[in-house]
């Protein structure tokens, strides 16, 4: 669906091979629609899986895929590039506009504070610590994000501002394919390490007496969830609350704590949500488009507060 009305049997014969009475809609519906559907079932499963992990990891119903900092170092990245190309020069603001520009620096600075945050996780043995190390790096990396804003011209503020409302619409098929292997290798690690993780909501004692690593599984699951969340950033700017509060509706749709479940479920669930979020944020039949951020949030903020209020049993 879209501001071009395009009939379902039109639809069915582009996705089948068939040629379209109209070629503008094979266009829209193959270079447009598509990857941008695929884009909102990677991006709402991969945040979901993302905030399972660190809601088992830190058993914590609050906890979510950017308390790492790991997004917030990727806007840094993104803000280095956009708001701080009056410092680096004409080339580096060049490459700025391109979609591969801002997704190279996004990763680059996901990458430096996942460095960070796994370097402090081996120094440290409590889990909570790690938690609010995150925070700290995501309160630095706002702070010079703010910095770089105040001497910024008003154009490149309002860029990283567009970028940070987060978009599934802007990836090409070349940028897919990549976003999408990266993204494989995350899901394929998670779903091996479910042992660990359902050993994990019994505390880091009981997964001692199972013959659980603890610092090795702990380092998999920051990597797992840096890697998906770092590249989520990258390809589609920071989406938030989907990893928060997928979770707790997977939970309690199956009532389940067994990890077999809930990664699949919690999955599902994301990549659906996300897509009828970006459905209401498309207002069919019309030119305009809301950020998928502003969306995102009205529809996961009162779901944690609901939560919150009736203090359900929520399976941590």
């Amino acid at each position: 669906m879209g501001s071009v009305t395009i009939p379902i049997k039109e639809i069915l014969n582009i996705l089948s091979g068939c040629i379209a009475s109209k070629e503008s809609w094979e266009t829209i519906i193959l270079n447009y629609r598509l990857p941008k559907a695929l884009t909102a079932v990677l991006v709402g499963s991969g945040l979901s899986i993302s905030g399972l992990l660190m809601q088992t990891l830190f058993r914590n119903p609050l906890a979510g895929p950017f308390v790492l900092g790991i997004s917030s170092g990727a806007s840094l990245g993104v803000a280095l590039l956009i708001l701080g190309s009056g410092l680096f020069g004409g080339v580096f603001l060049s490459v700025g506009f391109s979609n591969w520009g801002l997704a190279i620096a996004a990763s680059l600075g996901a990458f430096l504070v996942l460095s960070a945050v796994i370097i402090t996780a081996n120094r440290v043995r409590d889990t909570m610590s790690i938690l609010i190390i995150g925070l700290m790096f995501g309160s630095l990396t706002s702070s010079v994000i703010s910095v770089l804003s105040y001497f910024s011209s008003s154009e490149q503020i309002k860029q990283y501002v567009f970028w940070s409302f987060g978009s599934l619409g802007n990836l090409s098929w070349n940028e897919l394919s990549v976003f999408s292997i990266i993204y494989a290798l995350g899901i394929i690690g998670t779903f091996l390490i479910i042992k660990p993780l359902n050993s994990f909501l019994l505390g880091e004692n009981y997964a001692k007496s199972l013959g659980i690593n603890i610092k090795r599984s702990r380092n998999i699951i920051l990597l797992i969830t840096s890697l998906l969340t770092g590249v989520i950033t990258a390809f589609a700017g920071p989406i938030a609350f989907i990893g928060l509060a997928v979770p707790h509706i997977a939970k309690l749709v199956f009532t389940t704590s067994n990890h077999k479940i809930l990664l699949p479920a919690t999955a599902i669930i994301g990549a659906i949500v996300l897509l009828i979020c970006d459905l209401i944020a498309q207002l069919p039949t019309s030119e305009f488009t809301l950020p998928i951020n502003a969306i995102t949030s009205l529809f996961g903020a009162p779901i944690v507060i609901w939560l919150l209020v009736r203090k359900k049993k929520i399976y941590v």
